[in-house]
């Protein structure tokens, strides 16, 4: 874990470190984030993964990851309140 964590450290640089900076910056910005990306790969787990990856490796401070995270989780609920509406009968209009 250690030698994971320095090479990601390494090869990230400052590039990512604003970026993923940028995308939690606020509390709100962070949930939002969250949420988009938890839609996009379609896994809340794989999200909080990435992001207790990022904060081992010193690139997010804990308050950036906990918005991230809880973004996760509504990203999550959202998906399957959206598979529980049965939306395939408003499709086609």
């Amino acid at each position: 874990m250690h030698f994971m964590t320095q090479s990601f450290q390494n090869v990230s640089g400052t590039r990512l470190k604003g970026i993923l900076h940028s995308l939690s910056s606020n509390r709100f910005v962070g949930v939002f984030s969250g949420t988009v990306v938890t839609a996009i790969i379609q896994s809340s787990s794989a999200t909080t993964v990435m992001v207790v990856g990022f904060v081992n490796a010193g690139l997010m401070a804990l308050p950036q990851a906990i918005s991230i995270i809880l973004g996760a989780h509504i990203g999550t609920t959202i998906t399957a309140q959206i598979i529980a509406f049965k939306v395939q009968n408003f499709a086609l209009p």
